[in-house]
């Protein structure tokens, strides 16, 4: 009885360290994408078909996440937008992606695709994208006051202290510059003066409320009448408070497209290519439009979504439109700097 005992225990110890050891030797994915920003399968999914350990870290800002990377924190696959994709490319802390690898490519809708921050795709396979907007209340603002007035909309005295505004200095000083006229990427010392201007008269005449993600609760509970939200928190506000509109100034508004990237210092490049890959099957690009509701990058899925009985149909944040005064944002380090210092002017002006 005590050698069977003494067997059985050795039995037990071996099965332990084997499952400890395979434990260990499983492959691990280290993700690093921003929060609220998938479908609770998304990640699990690829777990268990893959029979990996997926590691998911999130960040505020492309700005939180640069600042990681740059310290030379390693991950396997990150989701920056298009501007900060063209930061990295600059310092050459991506790496190209096998295209080879990604099988699904074709799956992929034209109209994000060639972006010129990544013309042939080459660093890059897209994710999510949409504009920025005005989320408004169509029972209390015009319609017709929005197309003739655009982004100056925002300035018109009856609608003080009934207003959200971003708290981002990129996305405010680009309502500006296109409300005047200019790129959203101007580098004109006079032109980002016109705008600093503008948006200090919008704070001291408007009393605005400056937020993040808590305008999404703002606007569904009627909060305020307007508000500049991304496309896809609008496309939520507007499912859930039919009271609620979206509309892009002719002017032109900033398009964004967020998108997969493996930096150069990625551990396990395969195992991020076969994630990417997985990422945009036409099943896992549903889940995850449906879950956040931003523009999905595959072509089947957006042509079902805003089809006649599509989910967003009827929604008019879902599918970013076509105007030639949008722009996309690029990577300047002097007006990145700029518009830091004055968005803070800009805020504590009255």
């Amino acid at each position: 009885m005590k050698k069977a005992g003494r067997i059985v225990s050795i039995v037990l110890i071996l099965a332990v360290c084997f499952a400890f050891t395979a434990c260990s030797q499983q492959k691990k994915l280290k993700l690093f994408i921003p929060g609220e920003y998938m479908s609770d399968n998304f990640v699990s999914d690829f777990e268990k078909e893959f029979g990996v350990k997926v590691i998911v870290e999130y960040f505020d800002s492309n700005e939180m996440m640069y600042t990681k990377l740059a310290a030379g924190d390693s991950y396997d696959v990150l989701v920056p937008s298009d501007y900060m994709i063209e930061r990295l490319l600059k310092e050459k802390l991506l790496q190209k992606i096998d295209r080879t690898k990604i099988t699904n490519f074709s799956n992929l809708s034209d109209q994000v695709l060639g972006l010129d921050y990544d013309p042939a795709n080459e660093y890059s396979i897209p994710y999510f994208w949409g504009t920025v907007g005005i989320v408004y209340n169509h029972d209390h603002v015009d319609k017709a006051d929005l197309e003739a007035k655009g982004y100056d909309i925002l300035k018109d005295t009856r609608y003080s202290g009934k207003i959200y505004m971003y708290d981002s200095e990129r996305d405010s000083f680009m309502l500006a510059f296109k409300q005047l006229g200019y790129s959203c990427n101007t580098d004109n010392e006079d032109e980002i003066n016109a705008a600093y201007e503008w948006l200090v008269e919008l704070n001291k005449t408007m009393a605005p409320i400056y937020v993040t993600d808590d305008v999404i609760d703002g606007m569904i509970n009627g909060t305020k009448d307007m508000a500049i939200v991304y496309s896809g928190d609008a496309v939520t506000i507007l499912s859930e408070n039919e009271d609620m509109s979206y509309f892009t100034p002719d002017c032109g508004t900033n398009v964004w497209c967020d998108a997969f990237v493996i930096p150069a210092n990625a551990e396990n490049a395969d195992l991020a290519h076969e994630f990417i890959n997985y990422a945009i099957r036409y099943q896992v690009c549903k889940d995850n439009t449906l879950a956040v509701g931003y523009a999905s990058p595959n072509a089947q899925v957006l042509e079902e979504m805003t089809a006649e009985d599509g989910e967003y149909a009827d929604n008019e944040a879902y599918l970013p439109r076509n105007n030639p005064k949008d722009e996309i944002f690029h990577d300047n380090e002097n007006l990145r700097k700029k518009l830091s210092e004055l968005w803070i002017k800009v805020k504590a002006a009255n």
